[in-house]
């Protein structure tokens, strides 16, 4: 068995808990007009690699890994795109004594595979586009079908939740988008952090590099004052650790 990889890093700071072995995998089925991986989103691109080709990487280094709660993250791209390559992978990081954490927008169907992933997964770092269909679709290319069947699912899961928010002016900053995500974060009793991230611009460079242009280079950074009030309203509003 073989997965396609674009990238590893190898001492992880924000990716999950500890210091963490991350896999950027190659491929994704979203369009975010933000995306700072353009170059992840063919599924035919990347490198091959075998899981001991990348157990053997781990290997050497998880003596790094194992305080903190540290480990590996399957990031992407869409890692879940892989299931059965990740499903492996998370098997035998478990045998090192090492966690998991799965970066996944959730847009994926939940085949047997997907969810014996989710079983094998400590940590699930989910990213929340928007909660919003129109929005949704015109930031990301796709509709919410997948996803919300997807976030249902994860009510029930054991593992720990990390929600994960791309702040984008005009699109996800409303008063109404951050009322569901409050309602959200409120409905799923597993979730025990949530980081706001500020939209950027960084990779403009790698869009423009590809040939492309910038879908969102006329939009403004964020301001300030308005993401720390937008943070402490979630805050005030749930339990859960804001970032």
């Amino acid at each position: 068995m073989k997965g396609r990889v674009h990238s590893f890093e190898t001492m992880g700071s924000i990716d999950g808990p500890g210091l963490r072995y991350v896999i950027f995998f190659q491929g994704c089925n979203m369009k975010c007009l933000y995306c700072h991986n353009r170059d992840t989103w063919s599924i035919n691109d990347g490198t091959k690699y075998t899981i001991e080709d990348v157990t053997s990487k781990i290997d050497s280094l998880k003596g790094f890994y194992r305080s903190g709660d540290g480990g590996i993250t399957a990031s992407g791209g869409e890692p879940l795109l892989q299931s059965d390559f990740v499903l492996e992978l998370f098997k035998s990081v478990h045998d090192f004594g090492l966690t998991t954490a799965l970066d996944t927008s959730g847009h994926v169907e939940l085949t047997d595979s997907v969810k014996r992933v989710l079983s094998n997964t400590d940590y699930l770092l989910l990213d929340v586009k928007s909660l919003d269909e129109n929005i949704h679709k015109s930031l990301v290319g796709v509709n919410r079908a997948l996803v919300s069947i997807f976030f249902n699912y994860i009510s029930n899961l054991d593992c720990k939740i990390w929600l994960r928010y791309v702040y984008v002016p005009t699109y996800t900053d409303r008063a109404q988008d951050l009322i569901k995500l409050v309602d959200f974060i409120n409905i799923h009793k597993n979730i025990e952090r949530i980081d706001i991230l500020p939209y950027h611009d960084l990779g403009k460079g790698k869009w423009e590099a590809m040939g492309y242009k910038y879908p969102l280079e006329n939009l403004q950074l964020p301001n300030k004052d308005k993401v720390k009030k937008f943070k402490s309203y979630i805050k005030e509003s749930t339990s859960v650790i804001v970032k």
